[in-house]
């Protein structure tokens, strides 16, 4: 097995990160940095920090010298850090002497390596942005259908009263939305560059240190902080926890599905599902199976995030080794999780036959709310709700239906009492409710 499932080729297909899994890679590390070095010299050309030719110099050799990763990993294994290596190496290419002596001017590796991750976050953020966006289009697509296709709603995994498929699919659906409205703020608080030199003083990029950050989160279309922020990962932390959140979500409708297509409940099919070695009759949940277990991972790798943001004095080496670590774990589950729950939803079948036949077959258990309610006009309501338990308890004695028992016992109960179809409440509106939030969300 590989160290990683997002790195295996094996495993490609169960756990797929489609352009998401290019920014991870060493490579995608590198041009970003280079990105960041060529901007920051273009930044400081303008500013007369350094010759503004050599600023040119640098900014174009930035976006013609690829430098190899394996080129610079003795000096990346010495120091501890990427940079030092790639400067050096970038210099070497650069055969400009005269120019290349102002590469990285005044600025740290951590401003470098820190707004470079800034850079690949952003477009990862887009990624899963636009696979959301697919997602909650097929989920409002078939709870606008399936509005009032009444089911069995299950509590510690137990019949509880009805509700629709449409609601269900809604409440994954209004989590995803909310994350997906929470995007821009997240955007403003959390993508920033990172310019502040060696403590974090701005000592060495001179008097208009504050303009030059400025003018770099221009040139790169980052947000400025005003400040220096490299051993406050607030920012990182909110990145992974909005990245959780949807992890999170997408797991919890794994799990759900996983339950709905079990053998005795096969209220759900997934076209397309998976089979077994030997056991022809199978059709595997995969995909749910695969939410879940991303989303298991993720919250794992959470807990070492929280650590992880606790940088000792101007800089941690350990804290910050141990992002390194698991930050693109958890970047990558995020980007897996939203390919997958695509797929996933757009393979849904729910069996509406087989929905229904689950409330008859309950014999009106599923109804056992309504009923006390019901005898709550004729009687106080402890009593109703006592009268309702013990025929309830009849019931799963005797073999006889509470619809059965209860008719007999109270003639007077309106017929209506066990109609499943008005009995829904307002899970019908919730999902209408869901279908036109998402249609909202893809106005201009």
């Amino acid at each position: 097995m590989a160290a990683s499932v997002f790195d295996s080729p094996l495993y490609a297909h169960l756990f797929p990160t489609g352009d998401a899994g290019r920014l991870f890679s060493d490579s995608a590390a590198i041009r970003a940095m280079l990105i960041v070095e060529g901007a920051l010299a273009k930044a400081q050309g303008n500013l007369g920090v350094i010759p503004e030719i050599s600023a040119a110099a640098i900014h174009r050799a930035t976006l013609e010298i690829a430098i190899d990763p394996g080129a610079i990993a003795k000096a990346t294994g010495e120091n501890g850090v990427c940079v030092p290596g790639l400067v050096a190496a970038f210099r070497t290419e650069m055969n400009a002497p005269e120019h290349a002596q102002y590469v990285h001017w005044g600025a740290t590796s951590q401003d470098i390596i820190d707004t470079a991750l800034m850079l690949r976050l952003r477009q990862l953020l887009a990624l899963i942005e636009t696979d959301l966006q697919r997602l909650l289009d097929l989920l409002a697509n078939q709870a606008e259908t399936h509005a009032e296709t009444v089911m069995a709603g299950r509590t510690y995994a137990q019949h509880a009263t009805v509700t629709s498929w449409g609601a269900v699919l809604a409440d994954w659906g209004h989590a995803l939305c909310d994350s997906l409205e929470a995007l821009p703020a997240l955007r403003g608080n959390a993508l920033w560059v990172s310019l502040s030199g060696a403590a974090g003083t701005s000592a060495a990029l001179g008097p208009h240190a504050p303009q030059l950050r400025a003018a770099l989160a221009d040139g790169l279309g980052l947000a400025d902080p005003g400040r220096s922020w490299h051993v406050d990962r607030g920012p990182l932390l909110r990145i992974t926890d909005w990245l959780g959140l949807v992890t999170t979500t997408l797991g919890r409708m794994g799990d759900t599905l996983i339950a709905l297509c079990a053998s005795d409940i096969a209220e759900i099919r997934l076209t397309g599902a998976g089979g077994s070695s030997t056991m022809p009759q199978k059709q595997n949940p995969v995909g749910p199976s695969a939410l879940v277990a991303l989303a298991h991972q993720t919250n794992a790798l959470r807990a070492a995030m929280g650590p992880a943001g606790a940088h000792q004095h101007q800089r941690d080496g350990a804290a910050w080794f141990t992002e390194w670590m698991v930050l693109p774990q958890i970047c990558l589950g995020a980007a897996s999780g939203t390919q997958i729950a695509c797929s996933v939803a757009d393979a849904l079948c729910p069996d509406a036959e087989r929905m229904r036949a689950t409330i008859e077959k309950s014999g009106g258990m599923l109804q056992a709310e309504a009923l006390s309610f019901a005898l709550s006009e004729t009687m106080p309501r402890p009593a109703a709700q006592t009268a309702t338990k013990d025929l309830c308890a009849q019931a799963q004695s005797s073999g006889q239906t509470l619809r059965a028992l209860a008719t007999a016992a109270y003639p007077e109960l309106a017929p209506t009492v066990f109609e499943a179809d008005r009995h829904m409440g307002a899970a019908p509106a919730e999902a209408r409710a869901f279908v036109r939030r998402v249609r909202a969300l893809r106005r201009p």
